[in-house]
């Protein structure tokens, strides 16, 4: 089964500052702002939707290809792809831009300040659909470029292809109608609980009427696991515990990972929910998005020991 990733590319650099935001901003000047934060030095970090997924799904014995753009400093992030066995032939170079870029700032209370470039995101992947067989491929739309979250679905339902809808932080410039279009036909809409209250807010629609568009909804939750959702049941996922929490940035993406890998070996959905819980348990264990690892025994024992 070929499973296609469309999202994005992003490198994200990540700065720790050493005191408090709130220390150096005055209320009474809020409308007349200008800061600045000296930082204890950055660290890189591939990231991406599209990225995280597909590492996750490499770590889970599978073959994806992404579907996205990158910019002209494309050079670090395809040598850490070819070093871990991800495609890049259908990753499109945007010459003329950066790789989308995020600048996250954080302080010692937590709070976080963060800038964010989308360079290349603006252009669509013009990924060529004839290339691939629609009975033997699962595809899944997560936040990227705009065309090609409001295209694909369109794209996939035209071709028969089965598609997994994953709106999240670009569901502020979807409008009620272009989430309606995107859901309806979808395998799965996946999101987090926030997200499906957005989703729910704009198009009008309440779970069960959403349920009459897809098959399923997976409503992840954090610490407090997930929530699938069908026309004839819900069934609660409880998260894996993790040996230590680290960071949670990449969990959801490593959830959808372990769930498509879940969904392709034919398992059923609450089996798959629970491999994508596992997985995600892994992320959090390290500190950044696409740094964490596993091997097939170690996934395997800690996905025995959660059921």
């Amino acid at each position: 089964m070929q499973i296609v990733v469309c999202g994005s590319i992003a490198y994200d650099r990540i700065m720790d500052f050493p005191g408090y935001f709130s220390e150096h901003i005055l209320p009474q000047k809020i409308h007349a702002l200008n800061v600045c934060f000296q930082v204890d030095g950055m660290k890189e970090k591939f990231g991406g939707t599209a990225g995280n997924i597909a590492y996750a799904l490499i770590l889970m014995g599978e073959n994806p290809l992404i579907s996205a753009t990158i910019g002209h400093d494309y050079h670090r992030y395809f040598e850490w792809l070819a070093h871990n066995g991800i495609a890049t032939e259908n990753i499109k170079i945007i010459e003329n831009e950066f790789t989308a870029s995020a600048y996250i700032t954080t302080d010692r209370a937590d709070n976080q300040i963060t800038g964010f470039n989308p360079g290349a995101m603006k252009y669509p992947s013009s990924l060529d659909f004839n290339k691939l067989n629609p009975k033997e491929t699962l595809f899944i739309v997560s936040p990227g470029n705009l065309e090609d979250m409001l295209n694909y679905p369109l794209l996939c339902k035209a071709r028969g292809i089965d598609y997994i809808f994953d709106p999240g932080q670009s569901l502020p410039m979807l409008d009620a109608k272009e989430l309606i279009q995107a859901v309806e036909g979808c395998r799965i809409l996946i999101s987090n609980d926030y997200e499906l209250d957005l989703i729910i807010s704009k198009t009008g629609l309440n779970k069960e009427a959403l349920l009459g568009l897809t098959d399923t909804i997976i409503v992840t939750m954090g610490e407090q696991g997930s929530l699938v959702s069908t026309p004839n049941c819900e069934i609660n996922i409880p998260a894996v515990n993790p040996k230590k929490i680290v960071d949670p940035t990449c969990a959801g993406d490593s959830y959808r990972g372990g769930l498509i890998s879940g969904l392709v070996q034919g398992k059923s959905i609450e089996h798959c929910a629970r491999m994508g819980s596992v997985c995600a348990s892994f992320a959090v264990e390290c500190y950044g998005t696409q740094d964490y690892s596993f091997s097939p025994e170690e996934f395997n024992e800690r996905l025995k020991g959660y059921f």
